[in-house]
């Protein structure tokens, strides 16, 4: 996990990470969801690091609609249980025809995805 924020924290503060683990052998799967500190950061990180090999291995970094995080989270802490709750990343007002339309309003997504092998 320290790897991957190193790596990732070059285009922002990493404010939540979920390394997936085999819950028998607690051995990573190879992927993991992470969330940025801003929008900006996440949009910076899917441009730059999506298809780039990192030891040997192409990894793929993309955004998440819909993040669900892990059923059996008893043993978060309390910061971790808020975020869950509550989501991470910038909310974003819904889009009226009022308001001026800019390159942010067509981004929806708060969350990436990077399968990164740790």
């Amino acid at each position: 996990e320290g790897d991957i924020i190193c790596v990732f924290s070059q285009y922002g503060e990493v404010v939540n990470i979920n390394l997936v683990r085999d819950k028998k052998t607690g051995k990573s799967k190879g992927f993991c969801f992470l969330c940025y500190e801003d929008q900006r950061s996440t949009i910076l990180a899917v441009d730059n690091f999506n298809g780039i090999k990192i030891k040997g291995r192409t990894i793929r970094v993309d955004h998440v609609a819909s993040y669900r995080p892990p059923k059996d989270s008893d043993d978060l802490d309390d910061v971790t249980k808020t975020l869950h709750a509550k989501g991470c990343g910038v909310k974003t007002p819904p889009h009226t025809s009022s308001d001026s339309s800019s390159e942010d309003d067509d981004v929806p997504v708060k969350k990436q995805q990077g399968e990164v092998c740790s």
